[in-house]
């Protein structure tokens, strides 16, 4: 207990406002503290991502769920600097203790790619369809690298091979419309650890594969996030892709952090309704073949519009006029465990 008598978070374990405690040296790899995104659309301000707090430890996966347009991607790539000129960010992030928001874009250069690397949905989008698949990994090397043009081939071999890329040499020569799906998703990781990131942010990295090949790529960067000691932040709409590879799940909701916890307190004990509406929406094998499929009801709201109480209340079953008038804090409600609502699953008769 602190002197003012509050819970102090033990080394590991989630403190208030989703912050990790511990030592120095334990900190969090990275640090995102009442992020905030607008964008200006004409007389419109829309607010993408509002408030959002979360860590991502060193060697540990984080998860970021929500459905389309909950802030999980613009959140991400407002980290990398990677947003149109009309976007406004205020808040913190910091990086090994380092602020990012507010640098030049030359120097966000030295850190995006090389300490922090990101993949994208679709590497059908993000490879060159007219440049062989070497040289758009030897380009990657050179850019982070002073290294001659025979160790950089050799260089874009072995990451081909740790991808686990078949026949190397092979692929080398191809172009991307010569590869499966799953290879260029493939090619796209690789790139992407070219510079031996520290944080690798992987954006529906799988969104666009069949069921098998999502399973093989995230076996894949979990195995490279433990061989090489990276941090993984994990953007998915798929909770039940977090069940099986992350370590903690942040689940959000029209640009906020609803609900936030390691993924085995998460699932074992739900708190937000909305997480549940995700978990319900989840097909089961279990399930008699063509059972309708559960959807969560209406729509997101409108983030160009100022929202009054909790953003899911016109959705949620358990909404009251509390909810409609009120909104709920994102904080620590339980031990390492996170959530905004006034009506929590599990807990009505305390709330």
């Amino acid at each position: 207990m602190s002197a003012n008598g509050s819970r102090t978070a033990q080394p590991g374990e989630l403190a208030p406002g989703g912050k990790y405690g511990g030592s120095a040296t334990d900190a969090p790899l990275l640090e995102v503290s009442d992020l905030r995104v607008d964008f200006r659309q004409g007389g419109r301000v829309v607010r993408a991502v509002d408030r959002l707090s979360y860590t991502a430890p060193r060697a540990r996966t984080v998860a970021l769920i929500g459905e389309s347009g909950s802030g999980k991607t613009v959140s991400s790539r407002a980290i990398i600097g990677l947003l149109p000129g009309n976007a406004r960010i205020t808040g913190s992030v910091r990086f090994e203790g380092k602020e990012l928001l507010g640098l030049s874009e030359r120097k966000m250069r030295s850190v995006r790619g090389s300490q922090i690397a990101m993949v994208f949905q679709d590497p059908a989008r993000s490879l060159n369809p007219t440049v062989r698949i070497g040289p758009q990994i030897t380009e990657a090397i050179h850019l982070h690298a002073d290294v001659s043009k025979a160790a950089a081939h050799d260089r874009a071999v072995e990451l081909m091979e740790l991808v686990r890329l078949p026949a190397a040499d092979e692929r080398f020569r191809q172009y991307p419309h010569q590869l499966s799906g799953g290879m260029r998703q493939r090619v796209m990781i690789a790139i992407a650890l070219a510079a031996q990131p520290k944080l690798l942010i992987a954006d529906e990295a799988t969104t666009a594969l069949d069921v098998t090949t999502q399973a093989q790529i995230m076996e894949l960067l979990r195995d490279l996030q433990q061989r090489l000691g990276m941090a993984l932040i994990m953007i998915s709409h798929d909770l039940g892709l977090a069940a099986s590879f992350a370590d903690d799940v942040l689940v959000m909701y029209a640009g906020r952090g609803v609900e936030h916890a390691s993924t085995r307190k998460l699932f074992e004990h739900v708190r937000m309704p909305y997480t549940r509406a995700l978990l319900d929406a989840i097909p089961l094998l279990e399930n008699p073949s063509h059972s309708r499929l559960a959807a969560v009801p209406g729509q997101p709201p409108d983030l160009a519009e100022e929202q009054v109480g909790c953003p899911f209340a016109p959705r949620c079953p358990k909404a009251t006029e509390k909810c409609r008038e009120h909104t709920p804090p994102f904080e620590e409600q339980e031990p390492a465990h996170l959530w905004a609502c006034w009506h929590p699953i599990g807990l009505d008769a305390e709330s």
